[in-house]
């Protein structure tokens, strides 16, 4: 069984101003088999946590730490992080010209397992993947994420997902801007990426309705840079109806 344990983490973003405290003392673990959901409002610092693992240049972890199967993260490079086996979905994926789909997934499988997949088992992997999605196999030879619609960017994180099989998943409201067709299919790979109980996953979001397909073992309210509250898949009905008003003020009678 692998495990993610993030501990009293403290992340600081670089502003126009001088760096500003984000993250306030993170604690969170994540175990093979394990769905955690992160819900909280806007600017609460939940993609701040998702770029500082995943080891944004941007967000300076200032303390704490983030042991994946007893690997310090925190110091290491994206790459090295990935390397480690952890991925992530970002909330929005960025375009990038000249790369097909295709060539950058083969070369991220490539430095992820120290050597290059078959050709011919790997094209029909990759086609199957897309597939799977709802991606027909001209897909593959578009500039990575380049002219994409939204759900075709988040759908393309996902066959990314499948193919690399990481250890850990951390999915930056991946949620956002989909259709209701679109979030099925997602969550489908989503869930088939678990079926295997040997992934974990942390999945970042402001809404309930993913939760409908992807269910959580534990939700963490996160408010003000920090975990403020914790329960089972209840506490996302709860906040369904009540919002993070209370969450909120709960956040500010604690001590930072």
């Amino acid at each position: 069984m692998s495990e993610l344990i993030i501990s009293d983490l403290h992340v600081d973003v670089e502003t126009e101003t001088g760096p500003k405290n984000i993250l306030k003392g993170v604690n969170l673990t994540i175990k093979s088999g394990e769905v955690h959901a992160i819900m909280g409002p806007n600017g609460s610092g939940k993609s701040t946590l998702a770029y500082s693992l995943a080891g944004h240049p941007k967000y300076t972890i200032t303390s704490g730490s983030v042991l994946l199967d007893g690997v310090e993260l925190v110091g290491l490079t994206a790459d090295e992080r990935a390397q480690a086996g952890l991925f992530l979905a970002m909330q929005y994926p960025v375009e990038v010209p000249g790369v097909s789909v295709a060539n950058f997934l083969r070369t991220a499988k490539t430095a992820l397992d120290g050597e290059a997949p078959k050709v011919r088992t790997w094209v029909k992997d990759v086609a199957d993947a897309l597939g799977r999605l709802g991606l027909d196999s001209e897909f593959a030879s578009r500039s990575l994420n380049e002219g994409f619609s939204g759900g075709e960017k988040k759908r393309n994180e996902i066959v990314q997902l499948e193919l690399l099989k990481p250890k850990f998943a951390v999915l930056d409201e991946t949620d956002s801007g989909l259709d209701i067709d679109a979030l099925r299919i997602v969550s489908d790979g989503v869930n088939r990426y678990m079926s295997t109980g040997d992934h974990g996953l942390l999945l970042i979001t402001h809404y309930t309705r993913i939760l409908n397909y992807i269910h959580p073992d534990f939700v963490h309210v996160f408010v003000d840079g920090r975990v403020i509250t914790e329960g089972g898949a209840e506490l996302a009905e709860h906040l369904e109806e009540t919002g993070y008003d209370q969450f909120v003020k709960m956040a500010e009678s604690v001590p930072a």
